[in-house]
């Protein structure tokens, strides 16, 4: 998020939690992109639910909770990433338990899209990216999808994990050392 976005971002949060519904949606819209990249870095393509579901579901949780939030001195983020982080574990739970594929209709022709082995492909590379993602510990991961994949700069991530900058950016460097390994050994075996 760039520096005018976070000051638009604590301009809004007041009148939002006073329930300004104009300001809550702007909110929304602000928080929309962030999250989705969250969400995307950490749930993947194409899996049930998706990562655009989930990223609705933190923006709802987020409209409804508006009202209870409290300025702790912490960024409105760390708010919102901590909804998101339950959000995406609750869909990791729910992947698990639920192995089926429905669709409303059977399409009459091949789809005009990408091509299914363009498509298998894609998924593998994220399935891949994930897989390596799940070697880290919990935190380490939210490191480097909030550093990496969200774009947070050291001090940002660690108001939301609760850490320091320097602290932030030593796990990052060990979390991505353990990666390169974790790569190389499954390239051996490829």
């Amino acid at each position: 998020m760039s520096s005018e976005s976070e000051r638009e971002l604590a301009e809004l949060v007041p009148p939002a939690v006073a329930g300004d519904r104009r300001a809550l949606h702007k909110l929304v819209s602000l928080i929309y992109p962030p999250v989705l990249r969250y969400c995307r870095a950490r749930i993947g393509g194409g899996r049930h639910p998706t990562a655009e579901d989930v990223t609705q579901e933190i923006c709802l949780a987020v409209s409804t909770s508006i009202g209870s939030y409290e300025d702790k001195g912490r960024p409105f983020m760390a708010y919102v990433y901590g909804i998101a982080f339950n959000k995406v574990t609750d869909a990791h739970r729910a992947m698990g338990r639920d192995h089926s594929n429905p669709t409303d209709e059977v399409p009459e022709v091949a789809g005009q899209g990408n091509p299914p082995e363009e498509f298998a492909l894609v998924l593998d590379g994220s399935n891949r990216a994930r897989a390596l993602l799940d070697t880290l510990s919990d935190k380490a991961r939210d490191i480097i999808i909030l550093r990496v994949f969200v774009g947070l700069s050291a001090e940002e991530t660690a108001d939301i994990v609760g850490s320091t900058a320097g602290a932030v950016r030593v796990a990052q460097h060990r979390a991505l050392a353990q990666l390169r390994k974790a790569l190389s050994r499954s390239q051996e075996f490829d």
